[in-house]
């Protein structure tokens, strides 16, 4: 019996797929987590063979969840399951490292072929997709600002967006405020802003650090 996660915030979303996988073997929806910081939690504390997740999620951007996911279990298949149109998000999604892209309003039949496949280790792309790829049509990932930063960058931003001042946040990631100063000149050169208080907006509307 393969143990799914699904992380979706739409509690119909969670409910319909729980009792569609019930009817099918060999599967089971032992978790239901309807945030990204929840899901990232309920990773850490049980094995699971898939994880389904959405992107739209109300605390961390699935992309971001799906990539710290990776980080911590690289062996963990994570397929997405969006209402976003595979245009939008499939390249981002598979360059972070998603195992499939389905998005919600596909068939059922398909649902069950990609879950399959992903919790056998397989890549699945809808036949759409497999065209648009075969072409050259799929839409290039794209990038936000902050996925230019190195990693100690990207953790002097989150700490300014938390209001340390940087003597703080030298003593924490066990630097020196001068170097902090020189990382925080870096991440504003490259989101291109002039204030802690962009950044601090920057992270809250991108859903950030949570």
């Amino acid at each position: 019996m393969k143990r799914i996660l699904i992380v979706d915030d739409h509690s119909i979303v969670g409910a319909g797929l729980q009792q569609f996988l019930a009817a099918s073997d060999g599967f089971e929806v032992a978790g239901l987590a309807r945030s990204g910081q929840e899901g990232l939690s309920r990773v850490a504390e049980e094995p699971w063979d898939l994880v389904l997740l959405d992107i739209g999620l109300p605390d961390i951007n699935g992309i971001e969840v799906l990539k710290r996911i990776r980080r911590g279990h690289p062996d963990l298949p994570v397929l997405i399951f969006s209402m976003y149109a595979e245009d939008d998000y499939a390249a981002a999604a598979f360059e972070a490292g998603a195992i499939g892209y389905l998005p919600k309003d596909c068939e059922p039949a398909e649902i069950l072929t990609a879950i399959r496949r992903a919790c056998a280790g397989e890549r699945y792309l809808s036949p759409e997709l497999s065209e648009k790829l075969l072409h050259g049509q799929l839409p290039q990932a794209h990038r936000l600002p902050h996925e230019a930063l190195s990693q100690r960058e990207g953790e002097v931003m989150l700490a300014i967006s938390r209001g340390m001042p940087l003597t703080a946040i030298a003593e924490t990631l066990h630097l020196s405020p001068k170097t902090v100063s020189t990382y925080r000149a870096r991440v504003l050169e490259k989101l291109e802003m002039s204030s802690n208080a962009e950044i601090t907006r920057y992270v809250l509307r991108h859903k950030l650090g949570q």
